[in-house]
């Protein structure tokens, strides 16, 4: 079972929910830190691992062979080639690795080489495994790293992966659902927060992807976020109040099962409401 764990905004506790379900969790268990451009999952948790690069393909120019025929930039969608006389300027950071200049280039001029963005790392901590994506600084484009991590969560085959996804909706978070069973959608009961819900739930509805909701600090705000989701009919799963010594746990690299062990118990049978789900809509 694949559980991704997102939020339309940032702050909203995503990665406080992700910990404490892997942590809750009855079998193998494999949390995936998705949000590669701020992984922190190993503050809670644990910190030593196995690392393996992330490369991505990266066209390299022989300009002795070049004609400046413009064949490789007419191709690039993202412009990150652009021809100038007999010379190619290649821009790596625009560059999605597709491999398109090199099959057009009629002289072989370009040929592929690759290009390190990032890691990943697999750790074994007390109640999960642990595989987190670290982007490299300076580069712009996380999914690549995603894909990585996720890759490797399924080398370890678990009984449940939980995926930490990126907040927003933007292409990182949808590279880290992608392929879910199941996602759960970290709120809280403010404007802003059902105004990113709103866009979060169109999002998954595009990718046709099963959903809920956890509210946050459920008895801080208003009941905005309550009423839209019976409006639209999506379910909220749990919801967890506003409480100082989670609060306080988590400034201490806690996690919500330390300040709050009570919890376990809701959390074991938010899994199984989600197993039935999937088994439920998978049989349909």
């Amino acid at each position: 079972m694949k559980i991704a764990i997102a939020s339309g905004k940032g702050g909203t506790g995503k990665t406080t929910i992700a910990l404490a379900l892997a942590q809750a969790a009855i079998g193998k268990t494999a949390l995936l830190d998705c949000d590669v451009e701020a992984p922190n999952c190993h503050l809670f948790s644990c910190s030593d691992g196995v690392c393996e690069p992330v490369t991505v393909p990266m066209p390299v120019f022989d300009k002795k062979l070049c004609t400046g025929c413009g064949e490789c930039a007419a191709f690039c969608q993202f412009n990150a080639v652009a021809v100038v006389g007999k010379n190619i300027l290649l821009f790596p950071e625009l560059c999605h690795g597709c491999g398109g200049c090199v099959k057009v280039c009629p002289t072989g001029a370009l040929t592929e080489s690759s290009r390190e963005i990032g890691e990943t790392k697999v750790a074994m901590c007390s109640y999960f495994v642990l595989i987190d994506g670290h982007l490299n600084i300076g580069q712009a484009m996380s999914p690549p790293v995603i894909r990585a991590v996720k890759e490797r969560g399924a080398k370890n085959v678990p009984d449940l992966a939980v995926i930490d996804c990126p907040p927003g909706t933007s292409c990182p978070m949808v590279t880290a659902v992608r392929g879910a069973d199941f996602v759960l959608l970290v709120t809280e009961p403010t404007p802003f927060g059902l105004n990113d819900l709103i866009l979060a739930v169109e999002t998954l509805k595009k990718l046709e992807l099963p959903f809920g909701v956890i509210i946050n600090r459920a008895d801080s705000g208003d009941d905005k976020v309550k009423e839209y989701c019976r409006d639209e009919k999506i379910p909220v799963m749990m919801e967890i109040a506003n409480r100082r010594d989670i609060a306080e746990a988590y400034s201490r690299g806690e996690t919500l099962l330390t300040a709050a062990p009570e919890l376990r118990g809701q959390l074991i049978m938010l899994l199984e409401k989600m197993e039935e789900l999937i088994r439920v809509r998978t049989a349909k």
